[in-house]
This record gives C-alpha cells, structure tokens and sequence, in this order.
C-alpha cells in the first residue's frame, strides 16, 4: 500500500490493483508449477520403466502366455543357457513383466502390416467398401 485511502473511489482502486497483483502472481505461480513439471518428466518416465519391470499387466491373458512361452523358450533356454542360476531366474522374470504392459493392439496391427496385402510399390492396399 502507497499512500492512505481516503475516498471510496481511492478504495476501488487499490482493490483493483490488489486483483491485478494477485491475478499476476497466480499466473506465475501456474508457471512454476508446469516448469517443475516438465522438469520432473525424466524421473517420471523412469519409474514408470521401473514399474513396468516389476509388475505384470494381466489385461490380455493370450499375449502373457505367448511371450512368457517365448522368452522362456529363446532367453532362458538360448541365450542364457551358459549363464548363473541368479541370472536365469531373474532377466525371463523382468522380460515376462515388461513385456505384458506392451499394447496388443499395436502388436496384432504391427503384424499384420508385414503380412497384409502390398502393392508392387510396397504400399498397403486399400479396399474399397461397396455400397
């Protein structure tokens, strides 16, 4: 405060230029907030790694079998036939986990884009739908 209000319109004025401060100094604070944010977003994304290693997504049953299958069968099995018993354990534990949060949607569409119909140019093709 600058000087004393003496008036009621001296009155409306200081509340208005309180509102402006105040306004000015929620903007900076939102500001703060969403630099903090995207500051925060490495450590955010590595434990959301860390969890996806120690936790296993159970929405899709089929695909959790088929990768738990094939990673039993190519890692365990393959390559780390030679390796310790901890290391046998451990790495098909956090594969099997890792690979259960992947989408399934994505996967199938991935799939059937190798496999589905392609142009001489290599494009998709598209089929047209009759009316």
């Amino acid at each position: 405060m600058t000087k004393k209000i003496r008036t009621y319109k001296e009155l409306l004025e200081e509340k208005e230029r309180l509102k402006a401060i105040v306004k000015v100094q929620r903007e900076v604070v939102n500001q703060d907030f969403r630099e903090l944010g995207e500051s925060l977003e490495p450590v955010r994304s590595a434990v959301s790694f860390a969890g996806k290693l120690f936790t296993r997504d159970e929405s899709n049953v089929l695909l959790n079998i088929g990768a738990g299958t094939a990673i039993d069968l190519l890692i365990r099995n393959v390559l780390l036939s030679k390796a310790g018993w901890f290391t046998r354990i451990v790495v098909p534990f956090f594969l099997k986990n890792f690979s259960s949060h992947f989408n399934s949607n994505g996967v199938v569409k991935k799939i059937f884009s190798w496999i589905g119909k392609k142009h001489a140019n290599g494009q998709e093709r598209v089929e047209e739908e009759e009316d």
